[in-house]
């Protein structure tokens, strides 16, 4: 199986066969492998991710006279898996505490502004795949993450949502959003320093 941040999404269905007769019963052998680790990068956890895919293939039954065919079905069923996920995580930080900006290991911060400039690092999935033993090295990493963290980079990094969006989902100011995001960048740099980039002749 590979790494959960694997965002490739094989064997999707032909645009010939969009608009065909909706099969659930065919959705999990075609597609499930796929939205499960969509879930498990999101989530974090096993059990959430298993969850959220019975929850949006149940949704997806419930709506299935309102596909049309527009777009592949596995498309079809990550939009509607996304919002599940989103639903998700807005249940899980009402129980959660989400730190604010402090001036600890992670950079200064005042008045809304990091006084130290931010490493310019990214280890976003669209662009640094470069091979299987990278991904399980990315893998290990974002299930590393507490949950704020990890909910804030994919929200942003992977997902792309724009940051109002994402301090409505997280319920936290725009200045917590944007430590969380740091925060999660340096715990990701730190771990894949440490699983994949040493000893490899890189910094």
């Amino acid at each position: 199986m590979t790494g959960v941040c694997d965002q490739s999404t094989p064997e999707a269905i032909p645009p010939s066969d969009r608009g065909a007769a909706v099969d659930p019963e065919a959705w999990i052998d075609r597609h499930g492998d796929v939205l499960y680790r969509f879930a498990l990068t999101r989530l974090g956890q096993v059990d959430a991710a298993e969850d959220v895919v019975q929850e949006a293939l149940l949704g997806a039954w419930q709506a299935r006279d309102r596909f049309a065919g527009a777009a592949s079905e596995r498309t079809w069923l990550i939009g509607i898996l996304r919002n599940k996920i989103v639903d998700r995580i807005r249940q899980n930080v009402r129980s959660e505490t989400i730190d604010g900006p402090s001036t600890d290991s992670v950079g200064a911060f005042r008045d809304g502004l990091w006084i130290e400039a931010q490493q310019d690092w990214s280890a976003s999935p669209d662009g640094a795949l470069q091979s299987r033993e990278f991904r399980s090295a990315l893998d290990g990493c974002m299930q590393a993450l507490p949950s704020p963290y990890r909910e804030t980079f994919c929200l942003l990094e992977i997902d792309h949502y724009d940051s109002a969006a994402v301090c409505d989902i997280l319920s936290v100011t725009r200045t917590n959003l944007w430590t969380l995001l740091h925060r999660a960048k340096l715990q990701l740099r730190d771990c894949l320093n440490h699983k994949w980039f040493s000893g490899r002749g890189r910094p």
